[in-house]
């Protein structure tokens, strides 16, 4: 299952703060960085219709931070789609059901990482 690769990934790569923050979802996980404690991937369960999918049922998503520049044309490409539930100009979401390849995931899941992070912000910004 794509879901559990994900987090394996994730875990293993990073070692983040991993947290189900909301009772009602138990199923939904946060990751954040441990020096900053800044979300950069959303992993979560939503109905496709939600997503403006006509199919039934729920895929598992992950909403990943990424450059505006960047956003529109990753948007055209199959299987990735306006952030649900968060900001569209910064936040993406990535279907986890075989749509895109997991490493296409993995390398959208490091530009979140490296762009939420705290040390790597500071040097983009001119060490401000």
């Amino acid at each position: 299952m794509m879901k559990k690769e994900i987090v394996k990934y994730i875990n293993k790569k990073y070692d983040p703060l991993e947290e189900h923050p909301w009772e009602e979802y138990p199923e939904f996980i946060t990751f954040k960085h441990k020096e900053n404690n800044k979300w950069f991937a959303l992993i979560m369960d939503v109905p496709y219709e939600k997503l403006h999918i006509k199919k039934q049922g729920l895929s598992s998503v992950i909403n990943l931070k990424n450059l505006p520049e960047i956003i529109g044309g990753l948007r055209k490409e199959n299987g990735i789609l306006p952030a649900y539930h968060m900001n569209k100009e910064h936040w993406i979401t990535v279907l986890l059901d075989g749509t895109v390849s997991k490493q296409r995931i993995c390398d959208l899941i490091d530009i979140s990482y490296d762009l939420t992070d705290k040390n790597k912000m500071k040097k983009r910004a001119g060490g401000l």
